[in-house]
């Protein structure tokens, strides 16, 4: 409770333990994250696309991440084309490298190639198994995934890029946070979009050693809207006060290098968002959570998805 209820993190302090030193390490090495995998895999990579986090997260999903608005015939299993080798972008079209959907793209796949190799590394045993896919109207995804390793029993890092459309639920519910998704377009009108994001869900076989789950993502609209989205979340099975402290202190120091304001909003937010309302607990200690940022320039939001 004194992680959950509470906006002041207890005085950070080093972990003792390689594996919570790496996972940690992980998050703070260019990290972005977006979708997180529906299931974990080879040829089940499918992610939640259409990502409006709108809606509590259920029990049993892996990655607490609500589906919102679906891609109307394009994100099914049948529109997953498998390829051999991942092209140099799943962007759509001609973008430029400055364009915001460029850079985003390009700092998840940065992250997880980092992450990745960071993990194998600590594993010592077990390596990503790779697949990538392609839709036919745009988009796609590379979906990496290390089973039966010596430190990590199962691990993920999955990069998705989609193009879709938002149906009226999906904006009705961003509305009623205040977002205006529908910018641009007519009333009743489904929103076309674009998403990328990265996410990653890691479980050790260690029990005393935490679960890790971050998620982060980039969206516009063809009316105009854009946003970002994302953030961590720690749950161990075995309560250790000083891996605690020392993980809500160094999300605070990443908060508070951007805004002051940052770290106390986006741990009430996971707090609220990792609810479980019918068992009266969270899920796991929290972390941070923010979604609809884009009330300062796109910069500045994407400088603090990349630190975060």
């Amino acid at each position: 409770k004194r992680f959950r209820n509470t906006t002041t993190p207890l005085k950070s302090s080093f972990l003792k333990g390689t594996y919570m030193k790496a996972v940690l390490l992980s998050l703070c090495i260019t990290s972005a994250a977006g979708f997180a995998p529906a299931a974990f895999g080879r040829r089940t990579m499918a992610m939640n696309a259409a990502a409006s986090s709108t809606s509590a997260p259920k029990e049993g999903d892996m990655a607490g991440q609500a589906a919102g608005g679906v891609a109307e015939g394009n994100i099914g299993w049948d529109s997953h084309v498998p390829v051999d080798a991942a092209p140099d972008t799943l962007v759509r079209g001609v973008e430029g490298d400055e364009s915001m959907r460029r850079k985003f793209e390009a700092m998840c796949r940065d992250a997880q190639n980092s992450i990745c190799a960071a993990i194998e590394e600590l594993d010592g045993q077990g390596t990503f198994q790779e697949d990538v896919w392609e839709r036919p109207n745009g988009g796609g995804g590379i979906s990496r995934v290390l089973s039966k390793g010596k430190v990590f029993e199962k691990a993920g890092c999955s990069l998705s890029v989609v193009y879709g459309t938002m149906p009226p639920e999906a904006l009705a519910a961003s509305t009623e946070r205040g977002a205006n998704r529908a910018k641009g377009m007519k009333p009743g009108e489904r929103v076309p979009f674009f998403a990328c994001g990265l996410s990653s869900v890691m479980h050790p076989r260690n029990p005393f050693a935490p679960t890790m789950h971050f998620n982060y993502r980039y969206f516009e609209t063809d009316g105009g809207a854009w946003w970002f989205g994302g953030g961590t979340d720690i749950t161990p099975s075995y309560l250790n006060e000083e891996d605690m402290a020392h993980f809500h202190g160094t999300y605070k120091e990443v908060c508070d290098k951007h805004d002051p304001e940052y770290y106390a909003k986006f741990k009430k937010w996971a707090d609220d968002y990792f609810f479980i309302k019918h068992r009266g607990e969270t899920r796991g200690l929290g972390g941070i959570f923010f979604d609809d940022q884009c009330d300062k320039d796109p910069d500045e939001h994407f400088a603090f998805s990349k630190d975060a």
